[in-house]
């Protein structure tokens, strides 16, 4: 049985008199309340609740009114998630000489970090908001609000039948008999007929099965999930019979044949959506034999391609029905009266007087601009009392606290142009306007025109006539804006009838700023309410007209804005006011009570023809009834049913459930007027595609194609034999290889400070040491005269790269770490001497004292002999040690001036202020003009005492100084203040470079040190070569700790993390950790690409006879990074990486004691931790697995780099030590070891002839031309080129990135990301598939592959023809067919394997055929920039000059109780988030999301962009945003 509520409508009934003859005289009215400005700007629900006698306990002449039907209140606001890698702590650089201040860099950093919280505060809303698809995939049904929905509505008694009328009973006899859609009026009781008709179906049933028969169950269908425990109620009430409810967000769309088996046992009555009963159907969970009864609730919307019209239409054959005799019905039914209320026409919109102050104070605020519109046209509509109710709210001060923060956000854009006393100014007045708002009389609302507009009278009396006593009437004021419905229901909750008791009712979505949010609870509360009595008044929008179940109610009333006609009237159902028949019919079927009135114009009696069940799209349905009996698959163990109409269903299913947030792409081409489809399946599918029939329609030909790639899957086994996928128990597998692991998501871990080399070769003092010379390669660039130090160790040091230190501005040099191979005896005395050198270095220069203790120390220091390189290698290191200067040293604290030394022994001397150890000199000339008590001289240094040359060389305190006595004839030295600058690695600033060295002090109260000034110049530079030497230690013994022989500047570039945001290169970094150097993204670039090329050798060679499929699912969960990460995290790989830059404080030695010095009261070593990020652990081992490859470039031998990928992997999948490994692996299939027939031999040696390449095996070589379309019978068992393609993908990406990353050895991944696409493009490949004759080989079978490969090539050559020698000819032809590229990769792999895996064929292969074609990448830009990320940064920075802009991404949280976790990606303007999208990965969330903002953005003028978007950036903004620095943001 079918059931359509159109109700029949009849002329209006108008009202005995007009609004002005009403009489309203006995009325009263209580006294309005003197007005209360403390509270006269609170909020509705604050007002209202302060009235409620029910809260106050006391009464009131105002009735007490609930607008959502709950008690107000706020929901706090959600914890936020860590989605930021937190830098380490600035704390962890030592400020003992220097004051750092804030950098542009740290305030962008805020600046981001502000970005930040604004997208985790977006996306913990938007993961509230799940569509359909989102909420499909999860397996449990969140029960907790639904079930609190259902006890309301239990709660709310749904009617039990107890005599039906006879026009009810006539539509059930006739429904007994045939299939009826039964045709009446809103309200009439067709809910009451199905009752009827499924307890007469339900007794049968009960007969039925008594007598042997196989149960059936009855369905009746909702169209949407409010309706479904809606109707559940009405029919748990009404039927005595087991019955149950389900819909899509219980999960029911995945459910199995066996769950759906156990209902239809346990129930004789399912209530369910459409949809899922069609689903059911289809895949013969449940067949219609099973089935004695259909019910369609709402079946007026059985129209185009909605469910219900699938059964309606095609295949049930309905009849439409209504009552016989309709005035038996119009006597059965209430109908309401129908009438008009006139009004007066309202005036033009114009201001009020407080309005008119407000304009003149603050007119000029941009701000409030919109406010002042909305109140003006307030006037006219509602009057000046609501008028002036807007700038209460406005001015609120939840209100007001936005407008301030718009405010400052418009300004930050424009404060290039704008002076911050603007900003001040601004915040000022709006601060003003909010004092003067609160500080406003807002006067109660007085019956009288202007206070009131005259509908709003009209409404006032007309109501006040109703409810004047007290009554049970009930009444729905419908108004067209939300805004409209909480004004009326604060100004009649103040001027209406005691017995007026008033609630809103309004939509779940959010609206404007200040606007009251709803819930679906709320809403049910409310009605809850109504229907009870406690309320008896609803100011509803449109969510009353339809769908949700509306009491019976005495009075209707239309109350919009008023139209342009002549005559202005206060309407009910006047159809200028409706958007369309049904909302008029619904809202006019709210009037049911018996004495019901509503005021409507003349509307026909028939069905409209927009309501006729042939709908918009007949022809297409025609045609597809014609395909469903001309093309249908049945699956005869269970009987389901594959039809074009099912086949789009059941293959987008089976695509999302392999590959969350992915679905089949489909490719159309014309031929011979009629239409072809392909439909492509994502990567990894068991199937690529598959080809429909060609039609007429392309709907039908897409169909066609879903239909074929269905009976694919279902011929293969993937699908069973009710269409369900049968890789659904793989899916958490799956999911676990698509999990992204953010940079966001971090935790705090561990980090090494020193090498494990010192801790081990402590403890004891050594008989003997070896020497590592620390000299700089240009010593010139330092600036002063220099000597080499030695670093003394008692093992010898590895062989370590040069490390850059800049020493001045523009101007560098290497420090050179030149390890000897023998080591020198040290006796007791000799290594004493050595010690108290050391000491001294750190006394003198650092002002550290440290406890004398040979046993406890790391190494130690020594000068070396100038001109040391003269001394022949073989002689002993001891003599390349300058004794004299470490003899002088240790038997002297200092060097002792007195009067009697000469200016010429005062040059070139260490000087150390003995009381301010901030303040070091290097001595220069004696001054012979100049005395003591002369004036400082204006280009010295700033120093506290500058009176005279004497007291600016003293620092001691003022009290101190009183009691110092100085000679008065000593010399005065002209000297430099050395820069206590410790971080060399660090480039030389201009802002260093302007600080003040000159110096003129007097020897007497200065320290002359014992140090020559040649060996003070480089132990400045200790601090540095030490720091740089134990990162290079660290990252050799990250090596060990993988096995791996990797060179020291590589393994360090491999784990250093050099700033939170590594990867956003469009960005500035945050927390950049300056002068560490190169960091690891290019390493992690190419040892991403040899990770799956390895793997993907190794999962071939293990199962040569798998899927590919099965090849894309084992590499993933092998190359996924949450298998690095967790293997990574087993190893304590985290302790390795350098993600803090120099330090002050972790670079002395540890093992010996501090005894002064800051940091002195320190008690044991020093540990730090550092935050890192999920997926920064990942990229190391790509990173490290990358320096293990470059480790040996140009010899190719890449062993090392097969065995990191063992490390780190950690998988029976690849488990290889070495290249030749692989091959050991691999069996040859029995296909290939067949000999050849004379085709096959024939294709090998046209082959050779092109290609230069002889096939050992033939066989081999047909596969990589075998198009997945061919049968395996015509092949004579060779499979088609799916493996091959798997495996020659990965070669020729190694190859290609190979290329690319040494051509161009200063571009960041992004880059070489962007441009390798070009490289490895379907586009391409394709071209060069058809440019080495490739496409003349492939075998396949359909029209459809011809078709293309023909088109294809003729356009191809054209666009050869016509470029004139371009090489980059191939980017301007349509997109190819995707099999020409593919071949090209197959031969690839056919060429690895035949050849036993020799790598050097591949590489052949691409100087030969691919090199030529990128020798100038410059040519490829814009082919790169079509990629949507990049895309979108170049249309923002170059064509609309904005700056502030980000791409970020996070996780949604899973469904409770499964581990599905979809990423969502947020395109972020100027703080505001204006395109986003979700996947199971962040780099295809932000992909989509840069693409929806490209929609979103293109076409926009920059004028346009910038008003739209308050975008104030300058050139120098954008200049900022570095285009040669991509990131790899994708």
């Amino acid at each position: 049985m079918d059931l359509l509520g159109l109700g029949i409508l009849e002329a209006p009934i108008k009202l005995p008199a007009s609004p002005n003859s009403v009489d309203l005289e006995g009325l009263e009215f209580s006294e309005p309340p003197t007005a209360d400005t403390s509270s006269s700007h609170k909020t509705d629900l604050e007002r209202l609740d302060t009235l409620d006698p029910a809260r106050t306990g006391t009464s009131s002449a105002y009735k007490t009114t609930d607008l959502l039907g709950l008690g107000v209140g706020e929901v706090a606001p959600s914890a936020m998630g860590n989605t930021e890698e937190v830098s380490p702590s600035s704390q962890d650089s030592e400020q003992e000489f220097e004051e750092v201040k804030a950098t542009p860099l740290q305030k962008v950093a805020k600046s981001k970090q502000e970005d930040k919280r604004k997208f985790e505060k977006w996306r913990l809303q938007h993961a509230k908001i799940m569509t359909d698809e989102e909420i499909r995939t999860r397996q449990q049904f969140v029960q907790d609000e639904r079930l609190s929905i259902r006890e309301l509505m239990r709660k709310d008694q749904p009617q039990k039948i107890t005599a039906p009328r006879e026009y009810q009973l006539e539509l059930f006899e006739r429904a007994k008999k045939q299939n009826t859609i039964a045709v009446l009026d809103t309200g009439s009781g067709k809910t009451l007929i199905a009752v009827l008709l499924l307890r007469h179906i339900l007794d049968q049933e009960l007969e039925d099965r008594s007598a042997g028969r196989k149960p059936r169950v009855a369905f009746f269908l909702v169209d949407s999930v409010t309706l479904v425990f809606q109707q559940y109620e009405f029919l748990k009430v009404n039927l005595d019979q087991p019955i149950e409810c389900f819909c899509g967000e219980m999960g029911a769309d995945d459910w199995s044949k066996e769950i759906w088996q156990k209902h239809l046992e346990k129930n004789m009555i399912i209530l369910c959506t459409a949809e899922i009963l069609n689903r059911c159907l289809a895949r013969s969970f449940i067949n219609i034999t099973q089935i004695n009864l259909l019910i369609f609730d709402e079946a007026h919307h059985a129209k185009k391609g909605h469910p219900y019209a699938k059964e309606l239409e095609v295949m049930l054959h309905s009849q439409i029905a209504t009552a016989a005799d309709l005035a038996l019905l119009r006597t059965s039914v209430s109908r309401p009266n129908e009438g008009v209320l006139k009004y007066a026409k309202p005036p033009y919109p114009y201001s009020t007087r407080l309005c008119q102050e407000m304009e003149a104070r603050y007119g000029h605020m941009k701000t409030l601009s919109e406010i002042f519109r909305n109140s003006r046209n307030a006037t006219s509509e509602l009057g000046e009392w609501c008028a002036d109710q807007l700038w209460s709210y406005a001015m609120a001060e939840k209100e007001a606290f936005k407008l301030e923060r718009k405010i400052e956000k418009t300004f930050d854009n424009e404060r290039n142009c704008k002076p911050v006393e603007m900003l001040d100014s601004e915040l000022r007045d709006l601060r003003e306007a909010q004092t003067f708002v609160k500080s406003w009389t807002f006067r109660e609302p007085a019956m009288e025109v202007n206070s009131l507009s005259s509908k709003a009278l009209v409404l006032w009396q007309y109501l006040n006539l109703i409810y004047e006593r007290p009554t049970n009437a009930r009444c729905i004021v419908f108004v067209k804006q939300r805004s409209t419905a909480r004004l009326l229901g604060a100004l009649f909750a103040r001027i209406g009838s005691p017995h007026l008791r008033l609630g809103i009712l309004i939509g779940t979505r959010q609206g404007d700023p200040g606007d009251v949010k709803v819930t679906f609870k709320q809403q049910m509360m409310t009605l809850h309410k109504f229907k009870k009595g406690d309320l008896n008044c609803l100011f509803a929008t449109s969510v009353a007209e339809e769908g949700l179940d509306i009491p019976d109610c005495n009075q209707v009333i239309r109350f919009a804005i008023s139209n342009q006609s002549t005559e202005n009237s206060l309407q009910l159902h006047s159809f200028d006011l409706y958007r369309t028949l049904i909302q008029y019919i619904q809202s006019r079927g709210r009037a049911r009570h018996a004495a019901s009135k509503a005021v409507m114009r003349q509307f026909c009696n028939s069905l409209p023809t927009d309501r006729l069940l042939q709908g918009n799209d007949a022809d297409l349905d025609a045609a597809l009834i014609q395909a469903l009996n001309s093309r249908t698959f049945i699956v005869p163990e269970s009987g389901a049913r594959l039809t074009y109409s099912s086949s789009l269903d059941v293959l987008g299913q089976f695509v999302s459930r392999m590959f969350v947030g992915s679905s089949p792409t489909f490719v159309v081409t014309a031929e011979h007027g009629q239409y072809i489809c392909e439909v492509v399946l994502p990567e990894s599918s068991p199937i690529h595609s598959a080809t429909g029939r060609p039609y007429s329609r392309k709907t039908i030909a897409k169909r066609s194609a879903a239909f074929e790639a269905c009976i694919l899957l279902r011929q293969r086994g993937h699908l069973d034999e009710h269409f369900v996928s049968t890789h659904h128990k793989r899916l958490p597998a799956m999911r676990e290889a698509h999990l992204a692991l953010g940079m966001h998501k971090s935790s705090s871990y561990n980090m090494k400070v020193k090498p494990r080399i010192w801790q081990d070769t402590r403890g004891s003092s050594p008989e003997s040491l070896y020497m590592t010379i620390l000299e700089l390669e240009n010593p010139q660039n330092l600036g002063r005269p220099s000597q080499p130090i030695a670093l003394l160790t008692r093992t010898k040091m590895p062989d370590l790269p040069c490390a850059l230190l800049h020493l001045q501005v523009d101007k560098s040099s290497n420090l050179i770490y030149s390890s000897l191979q023998y080591s020198f005896q040290t006796p007791r005395t000799t290594l004493s001497r050595l010690n108290a050198f050391t000491l001294r270095i750190y006394k003198d220069v650092f002002n550290k004292t440290f406890e004398s203790n040979e046993s406890a120390m790391s190494y130690w220091f020594a000068p070396v002999t100038k001109g040391f390189r003269s001394i022949l290698p073989e002689q002993s290191p001891e003599k390349l040690v300058d004794w004299a200067i470490v003899d002088y040293v240790a038997g002297n604290e200092a060097w002792k001036w007195d009067i009697e030394r000469s200016p010429g022994e005062l040059r070139d001397r260490y000087m150390v202020d003995k009381w301010d150890g901030s303040r070091r000199f290097f001595s220069i000339e004696v001054l012979p003009n100049l005395r003591p008590q002369d004036p400082v001289p204006n280009d010295a240094a700033p120093h506290k005492y500058m009176n005279t040359i004497l007291d600016y060389t003293v620092s001691l305190y003022t009290k101190s100084r009183k009691f110092a006595i100085w000679r008065q004839d000593q010399p005065v030295i002209y000297a430099h203040r050395i820069l206590h600058r410790l971080n060399w690695l660090d480039e030389y600033t201009e802002e260093e470079n302007k600080v003040q060295r000159n110096a003129y002090v007097c020897p007497e109260p200065l320290l002359f040190s014992a140090l020559p000034a040649s060996v003070a110049a480089m132990a400045y530079l200790l601090p540095s070569a030490i720091s740089r030497m134990e990162s290079y230690l660290i990252a050799l013994e990250a090596c060990d700790l993988l096995g791996l022989t990797i060179r020291p500047d590589l393994a360090l570039e491999a784990i250093t993390k050099d700033s939170d945001n590594i990867q956003e290169h469009r960005q500035e970094q945050m927390h950049l950790q300056r002068g560490m150097g190169k960091n690891y993204e290019r390493l992690e670039f190419i040892g991403d690409c040899f990770l799956k090329m390895a793997t993907s050798i190794s999962i071939f060679c293990i199962s040569p006879d798998n899927d590919e499929y099965e090849y894309h699912v084992r590499r993933m969960l092998l190359v996924c990074n949450k298998n690095l990460f967790e293997r990574a995290i087993d190893r304590k790989l985290y302790e390795y990486v350098r993600s803090v830059g120099f330090s002050r404080r972790t670079w002395y030695p540890q093992g010996i004691q501090l005894l002064e010095g800051k940091g002195f009261k320190r008690i044991g070593e020093e540990e730090q931790r550092h935050q890192l990020g999920d997926k920064t652990i990942a990229d190391v081992c790509e990173a490290l697995i990358g320096a293990a490859l470059l480790s040996n470039a140009g010899s190719g031998d890449m062993d090392m780099a097969v065995k990191a990928v063992t490390a780190c992997v950690s998988s029976p999948d690849h488990d290889v030590a070495q290249w030749t490994d692989y091959y050991k692996l691999y069996t040859k299939p029995k296909y290939l070891l067949k000999p050849p027939i004379a085709a096959q031999t024939n294709l090998a040696a046209q082959i050779e002839q092109k290609m230069g390449y002889r096939f050992k095996y033939p066989r081999l070589l047909q596969s990589a031309f075998v198009h997945p379309s061919y049968t395996s019978s015509s092949t004579g068992g060779i499979p088609c080129y799916q493996r091959l393609e798997f495996l020659g993908d990965s070669l020729l990406d190694m190859a290609c990135v190979n290329f690319i990353f040494h051509r161009h050895p200063d571009r960041d991944p992004q880059w070489l990301t962007e441009h390798k696409m070009a490289m490895v493009s379907n586009k391409f490949l394709a071209a060069l598939s058809v440019k080495l004759g490739f496409n003349k080989h492939l075998r396949y079978m359909g029209q459809a592959v011809e078709f293309q490969n023909r088109t294809y090539t003729t356009d191809l050559e054209e666009a050869e023809r016509e470029s004139n020698g371009a090489r980059d000819y191939w980017t301007t032809t349509k997109n190819p067919p995707k099999c020409l590229s593919d071949v090209v990769e197959a031969y690839l792999g056919a060429v690895f394997v035949d050849s036993e895996f020799n790598y050097s064929e591949i590489e052949r292969f691409f100087n030969n055929h691919v090199r030529w074609f990128f020798e100038d990448m410059s040519i490829y830009d814009t082919f790169a920039n079509n990629h949507p990320v990049t895309h979108l940064h170049n249309l923002l920075t170059l064509s609309l000059g904005c700056s502030n802009y980000r791409i970020m991404a996070s996780t949604i949280p899973n469904a409770a109780g499964t581990d599905i976790d979809h990423q969502v990606a947020g395109v972020m303007i100027h703080g505001e988030v204006v395109a986003s999208a979700t996947a199971a990965s962040s780099k295809n969330a932000k992909v989509k999301a840069s693409a929806k903002a490209l929609e979103e953005l293109n076409g926009l003028a920059p004028f346009e962009f910038r008003a739209k978007y308050r975008c104030g950036c300058t050139e120098q903004d954008v200049q900022r945003v570095d285009i040669g620095e991509l990131g790899t943001a994708v």
